[in-house]
């Protein structure tokens, strides 16, 4: 993450242990972000979002995408074997 992410996601987003139990929340209020972008996930539009949550404002709701874009090109997957019945042993 480049230093002018780093500075508007600590700028908007916060994580405390005292807040939501340390859930990432848009800074000031108590709206996680993984709540902002479920609303968006099920159709809210950023107008929608915002008559609904005045406290909020434009570059909340982009600094909540830019975190989650952030942790998922953080995230390592290692995939697993899958062992399929065509591959389990044949007892008796």
């Amino acid at each position: 993450m480049d230093d002018k992410m780093t500075r508007i996601l600590s700028d908007r987003i916060v994580v405390d242990e005292n807040i939501l139990v340390g859930k990432p929340v848009v800074k000031s209020t108590r709206l996680a972000v993984e709540f902002i972008i479920d609303l968006l996930a099920h159709g809210w539009t950023e107008e929608d979002i915002l008559a609904n949550y005045p406290g909020l404002v434009p570059e909340d709701i982009r600094a909540c995408l830019a975190y989650v874009s952030a942790m998922l090109h953080a995230e390592k997957v290692y995939p697993l074997p899958v062992v399929g019945l065509a591959d389990a042993p044949v007892s008796g």
